[in-house]
């Protein structure tokens, strides 16, 4: 490999790849069997589920923190 770029951005990158190659834990049946398929698209290859995630991971920081928000808010029930 060449030196270029820097230390930090040559780790950042290094650290990216690692987590986008990794295996990962599938939302639908909990086997650590997600692999990515493209930009921000994965795939389960036990259950053969597909989702968007993250670019890098399946799941970001935003919306692992929607979640729960959903999870923790009250129920809404119509009463009129």
């Amino acid at each position: 490999m060449v030196s270029r770029y820097g230390v930090k951005t040559r780790k950042l990158h290094a650290a990216a790849v690692r987590t986008s190659r990794a295996k990962h834990a599938c939302p639908k049946c909990g086997k650590r069997s997600v692999r990515r398929d493209g930009y921000a698209v994965w795939h389960c290859l036990s259950c053969k589920v597909r989702f968007a995630g993250g670019a890098y991971s399946p799941e970001t920081m935003v919306g692992a923190a929607a979640k729960r928000a959903l999870r923790q808010a009250p129920a809404v029930s119509k009463e009129e």
